[in-house]
């Protein structure tokens, strides 16, 4: 069933099996507070068994681009267009947060974000392979995040 996040009330509903599942919750409010702001787009979450494609797109593009496998297992996604972009996250019990943005015209920005709820390690798929900065949030305390670049067409 389709969540509404509420980024006034922080709740960890569909996050509970989570470790870090309070940080998890405040890192999805903080997303769905950005959408809201910028687009005025409502951000909703749903669980992976109601929306396997989104999480089957992300994970493609992972594979195909950087030859990654989260280990993690998947909670939540979501999938929306804002302003000729297709945006995708997927919310993992270990904390990870990733997303996609894909313009949809040729030549438009499109990237992977990965978001590390505070307090949780580095997911080793992904230690290696990158550098987190950190930025504060008063909705998910410090987020540790990085990105790389969408070469190919997904």
């Amino acid at each position: 069933m389709p969540y509404v996040v509420d980024f006034q009330n922080v709740s960890t509903v569909g996050l509970e099996s989570s470790p870090f599942a309070e940080t998890l919750a405040g890192l999805r409010a903080n997303e769905a507070r950005y959408y809201k702001n910028k687009y005025d787009h409502v951000f909703t979450v749903t669980s992976v068994d109601e929306d396997p494609a989104t999480l089957e797109w992300i994970s493609g593009i992972l594979k195909d681009e950087r030859d990654i496998v989260i280990s993690s297992r998947p909670l939540e996604v979501t999938s929306f267009e804002v302003e000729g972009t297709r945006m995708a996250y997927g919310f993992y019990e270990s904390g990870l947060s990733i997303n996609v943005m894909y313009g949809i015209e040729d030549g438009g920005k499109r990237a992977v974000g990965f978001k590390l709820s505070d307090g949780m390690e580095i997911p080793e798929e992904l230690e290696s392979r990158f550098k987190f900065a950190r930025q504060k949030s008063k909705l998910a305390g410090v987020i540790r995040g990085s990105y790389f670049v969408i070469k190919g067409e997904h």
